[in-house]
């Protein structure tokens, strides 16, 4: 194939009509700038659009919206996106909020794909990837201009249609033939490559390009010039990609980037946080090292680590509290009126959080954690809800078991969807007694339940994974319909986690790597060092929720504890930041690359101290306090329950 032919997009009807529009709109937008661009060495504005939005959490009511720029300066093209000051739609959306999702002057050499998404009904909008694999939020073009935007794009640098999605477009610079011949060889999986946060790789945006009647204004300088002789290239290593590759397998999603940036809070996080500094007690310290049972050696005081910045302070911080026996019957009883009302919920998921729930009781407190029952429900109502819910549950699962064999032929989701499920079942827990041997009851039910879920939810569908959280639910609930509905409040919460975008999952590692920033600035630099910021290595433990990690009782008992949201929603991000705190020493000490780091924290498997884990995380939750809070991005999953008790809303293709 020519080089010609390999970057010809004439077969694409929006490209082929939008040539001639998109010229036009260069062409006036240069003459109208030509001033500007003089005076910024030869930088010159080749598409301009406004009212370009994003949406940084699930609700379609709050969004960001701002001017898309496309800059060109020298032989180098340059994006830019600036929300609008003081325009955000709701008061939820703070200017932190703004600035996080600012993107600053990112040069096109740093861009492998764009993916557009053009549904039915809805708001087009794309997504731009990283050649590290980082992805931007969705850029929402409400007055149309897509066509427009790509066909500039086009312009300026080579574009690649990638063969296994059509919407997707690699990029490339034109000036770099190597480069090219690697993302032609190499080309994205589809479906799965957005953000739902923005990150800058350089602070660089022309203030006089960038304006808008006065705004913003002291917050631009231009540093575009950098680039506008020698651009920046990414060396590729194929062999650095294959643990990653491993873990797609697991995960269904291509890799996120093997960096991000510290670019996006510039506040200095020592400030007012005088808490986070304190020395912690010298046995619940986070460095312990002690060698376990899987030949893990201990780091010699003598390692060349930077020393942890929680340790060194004039005062004391309490630990963790010590964790408790589990919740009793008798206890329990305790907590609940005459009429099975809980008095207190509060309490009740404060004193889950630091014992947990003896197993005979989990089915009743379970479906109050996971949100099936409300606090303030009485015995009748809750056993009424149980029969109009079974009710519901059959008629739903009639939908799937209705269907002929002439009709499967002719459904080819549905289809996919029960291959799945059924490919996934007979690997799930199959050691445990309640899920062992040949035609076992409970593995069918496992297939049953999960292929409902999916008619259930279809946009959504089944995911790999999922039947990771269902098969606790139904060890512990027993009853067919009670783990249906027990697995839907779930998934409520964790939905996003499996979406086709991967917003859920990136906005998660994306919170710890600012955690890590926050708590212990020594082992984040030692991350962006060493080529680790993507923190893919935590990616099995947020998607399932430790559930490979320990064992099957544990996994019980931390999930009740999660459940809990005391002290945050997002205990399971310091529980993170915890372990990798714990295990520092090694880390540094060993010089851990990301493939020796992602092979030795897979290896902890097993070998992780549950409670301490938990311990340690509930004291760097206190650390961090609000200044933690302002670090995990809005809308991160898991998302607590609304005021009407209802959870945030799945979106798909459409808000």
């Amino acid at each position: 194939m020519l080089e010609t032919d390999l970057h010809d997009l004439s077969d694409d009807a929006d490209y082929a009509a939008s040539q001639q529009q998109g010229s036009t709109t260069m062409m006036r937008t240069d003459s109208g700038r030509g001033s500007t661009s003089s005076e910024l060495e030869g930088a010159e504005v080749v598409y301009s659009k406004e009212n370009v939005t994003i949406h940084p959490t699930q609700f379609a009511s709050e969004r960001i919206s701002g001017r898309l720029r496309l800059i060109k300066q020298g032989s180098c093209l340059f994006i830019t996106w600036i929300p609008y000051k003081g325009q955000n739609s709701n008061a939820k959306l703070s200017e932190r909020d703004r600035n996080l999702y600012t993107i600053r002057g990112v040069p096109f050499t740093e861009v492998r794909s764009i993916r557009r998404h053009t549904p039915a009904f809805g708001w087009q909008y794309v997504i731009i990837v990283l050649s590290s694999g980082l992805a931007f939020p969705s850029l929402y073009f409400y007055n149309g201009g897509v066509r427009e935007f790509l066909a500039t794009v086009k312009q300026h640098v080579f574009l690649v249609r990638s063969e296994e999605d059509a919407n997707t477009f690699l990029v490339n610079d034109f000036q770099n033939p190597l480069q090219r011949t690697l993302s032609s060889l190499e080309l994205p999986r589809s479906g799965s490559i957005a953000s739902a946060v923005s990150s800058a790789s350089f602070d660089v945006s022309p203030s006089n390009l960038e304006r808008r009647a006065g705004e913003d204004s002291h917050e631009e300088r231009s540093k575009i010039s950098r680039y506008g002789g020698k651009q920046r290239h990414k060396a590729h290593d194929p062999a650095r990609d294959l643990p990653i590759q491993i873990l797609e397998k697991f995960s269904l999603v291509t890799k996120f980037a093997r960096e991000t940036t510290s670019q996006l809070f510039r506040e200095n996080h020592n400030n007012g946080f005088s808490v986070a500094e304190m020395r912690i007690q010298n046995q619940s310290s986070l460095d312990s090292h002690q060698t376990s049972s899987n030949g893990l050696e201990k780091v010699t005081d003598d390692s060349p680590v930077v020393q942890d910045p929680i340790q060194f302070d004039k005062l004391t911080l309490v630990w963790g509290k010590p964790r408790q026996p589990p919740l009793g019957s008798e206890e329990w009883a305790t907590f609940l009126d005459a009429e099975g009302r809980v008095l207190d919920s509060t309490s009740l998921r404060k004193r889950i959080f630091y014992g947990g729930v003896e197993h005979n009781l989990r089915k009743e407190v379970w479906a109050f954690l996971l949100g099936f029952h409300a606090y303030d429900s009485t015995y009748a109502e809750r056993e009424y809800l149980q029969s109009i819910k079974r009710s519901e549950y059959l008629t739903i699962k009639n939908q799937w078991q209705s269907i002929s064999p002439e009709q499967a032929k002719r459904f080819t989701k549905f289809k996919e969807r029960k291959g799945l499920i059924e490919k996934d079942v007979v690997r799930t827990d199959r050691s445990l007694s309640f899920f062992d041997g040949d035609e076992n009851p409970n593995v069918k039910l496992l297939h049953d339940i999960l292929l409902t879920y999916s008619f259930y939810n279809f946009d959504l569908g089944y995911c790999q994974g999922m039947s990771d959280f269902l098969s606790p639910i139904l060890f512990v609930m027993g009853d067919e319909s009670e783990s249906f509905w027990c697995f839907v409040a779930l998934m409520e919460r964790l939905g996003p986690n499996f979406n086709r975008d991967q917003t859920g999952m990136h906005c998660q590692l994306f919170a710890i790597s600012k955690l890590v920033e926050l708590l212990d600035t020594p082992l984040h630099n030692y991350f962006s060092q060493h080529d680790c910021l993507n923190y893919f290595f935590c990616f099995r433990w947020v998607l399932i929720q430790f559930k490979r990690e320990f064992e099957y009782e544990k996994v019980m008992h931390l999930w009740e504890v999660l459940w809990t949201h005391y002290p945050s929603e997002h205990l399971h991000l310091y529980i993170c930041v915890a372990v990798l705190k714990r295990y520092r020493n090694k880390i540094m000490g060993e010089q851990m690359d990301f493939d020796t780091l992602l092979k030795f924290i897979n290896e902890l498997s097993g070998h992780i101290d549950l409670d301490a884990a938990i311990r340690d995380a509930e004291a760097l939750c206190v650390c961090a306090g609000e200044n933690g809070a302002a670090n995990i991005p809005p809308g991160t999953p898991p998302s607590l329950p609304l005021d009407d008790g209802s959870y945030y809303i799945q979106h798909d293709e459409v808000l």
